[in-house]
C-alpha cells in the first residue's frame, strides 16, 4: 500500500492549509484509490498558523481587542495543551489598515499585549507569539504597554502609541510587564532573521511594505534605535542587532527585552506540533505547497522545511502552488520530483483563486498519476 503525507501551506487569499490538504487528499484518492493517506497541514508561524494548530487538537479563543489603529478588531489565539499560540497580524495585521504614511506611523501593538494578558488570565503557561503580517513598527512599544509598561517622554508622560510617538520616548519602566506575566516563558516564532536596526532592520526592510516613504522610514527607524537605547537603560539588554528583532514591526525587540523572550523557528515550532515528522516516517510519496512558491520559499518557509525533511526520509517530494516562481534548478535542489501551479491551468488569476480547491484535487490527481507510472 503507497503512504502518502499531505504537508501543505495556505494558499493566502484563497484556502488555509488545512483546505489546502484536503483538496490534494481528494486528488490523491482520485489516483491511487487504496493508497493510506496522512494529511498534515503546516504553517511557519505566518497567517494561517492558528487554523493549523485548531487542527492539531487546539482550542480557539476569540475576543475582541484594540486594533493597529483606534477601532477594535475580532482577534483569536490557540490554546494546545497548557500553551497559548498567538498571531500578532490578529490584532495588528496590516489587513486592517490601507497602509500609507500615516498608517505607517500610527499603528501600534497593544492589542497584542491584550492577546497576551487574556492567555495568561486563562491560566496559559507557556506563550508562543507569532510576529509576521504586522502593520506597525512600534518595537513592541504597544504591546508592552497593555501589560502595564510605562513607556514615558522627557517630561515624564506617555509618548502615546505608533512607531511615530516613539520618537519621543525617553523612559520606559518594564516592572508591571514582569509582574504582570510572573514566571509565564515567552517564545517568539520566527524565520526571519533581520536587526531591529539599520539597513536591513525593520523599518528599512517592511517598512515600505506598511505604507512608509523615505523619510517615514528613517523616522522610524530613528525611534527604533531611541527605544532600543531606553529599552537597555531599564535592563533589558541591547536588543538592537539581535537577529530576529526586526520581526514584525520590531516586536520580536520589544518582546525579547520587555517579556524576556526566545527566538524559535516559526516552522520548526509548529512542525514539532503537527505530528509532520512522525508521518513521514516509511513515506513513499511526499506532498506540499502554498500559494506563491519563489525565492522567499527557500529561507524558512514551510515548503522548504518539507522538502528538508522528505529528503531525509527518503520520499520523494511533489509540490500543488498557486504560482511558481522557482526554475528546474532550484525546484530539483528542492528534491521536487514534480510540480504543477494552478495559474498554468486557469483562464485568470481571480478564477484560480476562487476555483482552488477544483484545481488542487485536479493537479494532485495528474500528478500522483504520473509519479505512479514512472
Amino acid at each position: 500500500m503507497t503512504r502518502v503525507v499531505i504537508a501543505p501551506d495556505k494558499f493566502k487569499g484563497s484556502l488555509t492549509a488545512v483546505e489546502v490538504a484536503d483538496a490534494i487528499a481528494l486528488g490523491v484518492r482520485d489516483a491511487l484509490p487504496d493508497a493510506e493517506i496522512a494529511a498534515r497541514p503546516v504553517a511557519d508561524g505566518g497567517e494561517g498558523t492558528l487554523e493549523v494548530l485548531e487542527n492539531a487538537g487546539g482550542a480557539m479563543v476569540r475576543l475582541s481587542v484594540r486594533g493597529p489603529l483606534t477601532e477594535q478588531v475580532e482577534a483569536r489565539y490557540v490554546l494546545l495543551e497548557d500553551t497559548a499560540y498567538l498571531e500578532s497580524a490578529r490584532a495588528c495585521g496590516i489587513e486592517f489598515v490601507t497602509p500609507s504614511p500615516e498608517t505607517a506611523l500610527a499603528a501600534h501593538t497593544w492589542g497584542v499585549g491584550e492577546l497576551l494578558a487574556d492567555a495568561v488570565n486563562r491560566g496559559a503557561r507557556r506563550l508562543v507569539l507569532t510576529v509576521g503580517g504586522t502593520a506597525s513598527t512600534d518595537g513592541g512599544a504597544g504591546m508592552l504597554a497593555a501589560l502595564g509598561a510605562g513607556v514615558f517622554d522627557p517630561f515624564g508622560s506617555p509618548v502615546g502609541l505608533g512607531g511615530g510617538a516613539l520618537a519621543r520616548v525617553a523612559r520606559a519602566e518594564l516592572g508591571p510587564v514582569r509582574e504582570r506575566l510572573g514566571t509565564v516563558p515567552v517564545t517568539v516564532a520566527t524565520d526571519v532573521t533581520n536587526p531591529l536596526l539599520g539597513p536591513n532592520g525593520a523599518a528599512a526592510v517592511f517598512g515600505p511594505q506598511k505604507g512608509a516613504g523615505a523619510e517615514d522610514v528613517a523616522t522610524l527607524d530613528a525611534a527604533l534605535a531611541g527605544w532600543a537605547e531606553v529599552l537597555a537603560n531599564a535592563g533589558a539588554g541591547d536588543v538592537s542587532q539581535v537577529p530576529g528583532a526586526g520581526a514584525g514591526g520590531g516586536i520580536a525587540g520589544g518582546a525579547i527585552a520587555g517579556l524576556g523572550a526566545e527566538v524559535a523557528s516559526g516552522f520548526d515550532l509548529i512542525a514539532s506540533l503537527t505530528g509532520v515528522d512522525a508521518a513521514l516516517s516509511g513515506a513513499d510519496l511526499v506532498i506540499t505547497g502554498e500559494g506563491s512558491l519563489d525565492e522567499q520559499s527557500l529561507s524558512g518557509k514551510a515548503p522548504a522545511g518539507i522538502a528538508a525533511r522528505a529528503a531525509r526520509a527518503g520520499a520523494p517530494l511533489l509540490v500543488l502552488a498557486g504560482r511558481i516562481q522557482l526554475d528546474a534548478a532550484a525546484l530539483a535542489g528542492l528534491g521536487v520530483v514534480g510540480s504543477s501551479a494552478l495559474i498554468d491551468h486557469a483562464p485568470s488569476l481571480d478564477h484560480a483563486r476562487t476555483h482552488a480547491a477544483e484545481l488542487l484535487r485536479t493537479r494532485a490527481d495528474i500528478l500522483v498519476r504520473e509519479w505512479a507510472t514512472r
